[in-house]
């Protein structure tokens, strides 16, 4: 925690407002004391990666082969190959940027990352090995329990490590570089810059900040002059290594001012985006030439993401098929003996691009509405059949829409489409509701496993849900469409909105 507190500034000797605030981190306890600089924490993760590879490796050879043969076998080949292994692994992340600390923290990330690593540089190595004949060398029993218990090591050592360096950022035990900050008034606990600063290397020693009204002057730096020498005498004396400026980025007359009058100081001087330009700089930044831009909203998929995307669809429909043709078999046989009607409901829905489809689901009420008015299936809904209720709480009555995806129509993940006829009222109400079309619909979506399912009878409901899945359009990943398909697979009967 950053603890700060207000030291009166002497009665400056220009009629120009200013305050300073000295800032101190509080002190870190414990373990977060061992090592307080990032870059080493960065590279101790990557050495412990290194070790636990070949412990792993070497153990694992150890093991299997006194268990299965009574002797410990060629121990110094798979030592070099455990090497091998650590040094291609740790190559792979770091140019994932892997150890960079916000990754660290990132648990889901780094699983990921570890996961795909590993397994895809075990089959690289595998594939290098049968094509040179040197795979005899190596045993499958061995190979396999090394992947296996080498995969567990680095994962539970991740896990350790993402929270001790979570834990560590938010005592703020990274805080080693010394800096100051001048800001212009206010700024500095409106923007939330300092805790930032704090939390990722930087001990903001002194916070000098600036009335707006001196910073609109054209006279800022005489009127200020005796407030910046003390502020690079303070500097000189406390070795400070950065300069922050902290304000509006309209204000250029001032920045050129300050950065005058810190010329002699030979450290670096950081701009810190205003609150309005930091909205902004939150998206991903385009080369466009000369020029870098903040892509503010992506375009749809790329060919390959939509490759990709559908190389996932036709694999994972292809499955369910196989796996659910017997419900589907039977849940036919059930709504034609309990109910009049055919076995297959189909309404027209907007796809990608806001072009129009049927889809397909199993019945489960006593109409077929589609049409220019439809109403949603709600609690105790007369019109839902006795079966179609069990249907509709376990998801069943979506697995048509298997079909759909075999079409091209829909996608295994993406936003669930509507009845057009609500699409067309949602358009008028909600102002980004049409960017939902900017995919293909998907059997689940974002919003489904973040509880947004089922009826939406406010206005509220409806938003949020298009704001998940207006989050997923601009976050899109394969890694996030097998998430969202466990995430449906785990929570299919958990529901309590789907009537």
């Amino acid at each position: 925690m950053t603890i700060l507190f207000t030291r009166p500034a002497p009665i400056p000797d220009s009629p120009a407002e200013i305050r300073i605030v000295e800032q101190r981190p509080a002190t870190a306890t414990g373990f977060s004391t061992l090592f307080m600089r990032p870059a080493a924490v960065e590279r101790l993760v990557a050495v412990i990666d290194a070790v636990l590879i070949v412990i792993g490796g070497i153990g694992c050879t150890v093991g299997y082969h006194l268990a299965t043969a009574g002797a410990l076998g060629k121990i110094d080949v798979y030592a070099a190959a455990s090497v091998l292994v650590a040094i291609n692994f740790i190559l792979l992340i770091i140019v994932q940027q892997g150890y960079r600390l916000k990754t660290i923290t990132n648990l889901p990330r780094t699983f990921r990352m570890t996961l795909t690593a590993w397994t895809g540089l075990f089959g690289a190595l595998l594939a290098i090995a049968f094509t040179m004949k040197a795979s005899d060398e190596f045993s499958r029993g061995t190979t396999i329990s090394f992947y296996l218990v080498g995969l567990a090591l680095l994962l539970a050592w991740k896990t350790a490590a993402g929270r001790w360096t979570a834990h560590a950022l938010r005592t703020g035990a990274f805080a080693n570089g010394r800096a100051v900050m001048i800001a212009e008034f206010g700024l500095a606990t409106s923007s939330g810059a300092v805790d930032d600063l704090g939390q990722h290397g930087y001990r903001l020693m002194r916070i000098m900040e600036i009335r707006p009204k001196d910073l609109a002057s054209p006279l800022l730096l005489s009127s200020l002059a005796p407030r910046f020498e003390e502020l690079i005498a303070f500097a000189r004396e406390n070795r400070v290594e950065h300069v922050f400026l902290l304000m509006n980025w309209s204000r250029q007359h001032a920045i050129d001012s300050i950065l005058d009058a810190l010329k002699i100081l030979p450290i670096p001087v950081h701009l810190v985006p205003d609150p309005h330009a930091a909205r902004f700089l939150r998206h991903p930044l385009v080369n466009t030439g000369n020029t870098w831009t903040a892509e503010l909203r992506r375009a749809p998929l790329s060919w390959k993401e939509r490759a990709l995307k559908r190389t996932l669809d036709l694999a994972g429909t292809s499955l369910a098929l196989l796996v659910f043709a017997p419900v589907m078999l039977v849940t036919a046989i059930l709504i034609k003996a309990t109910s009049k009607g055919p076995v297959f409901f189909r309404q027209t829905r907007n796809g990608f691009n806001g072009r129009a489809f049927k889809i397909f689901k199993f019945r489960t009420m006593g109409v077929l509405e589609d049409g220019p008015k439809i109403v949603q299936a709600s609690r105790n809904d007369p019109r839902v059949t006795s079966i179609g209720k069990w249907l509709r709480k376990t998801s069943i009555d979506e697995l048509p829409q298997l079909f759909n995806v075999l079409k091209g129509d829909m996608s295994l993940v993406g936003p669930r489409p509507h009845a057009a006829a609500h699409n067309t009222e949602y358009e008028q109400i909600i102002g980004n509701y049409a960017f939902r079309h900017h995919v293909k619909p998907g059997i689940t979506g974002w919003a489904q496993v973040n509880g947004y399912r089922g009826e939406t009878n406010t206005l509220d409901l409806m938003q949020k849900r298009v704001e998940y899945d207006l989050w997923y359009i601009n976050n899109w990943g394969l890694w996030l469409d097998v998430k969202i398909i466990v995430g449906t697979a785990i929570g299919a009967f958990g529901h309590n909105r789907a009537y």
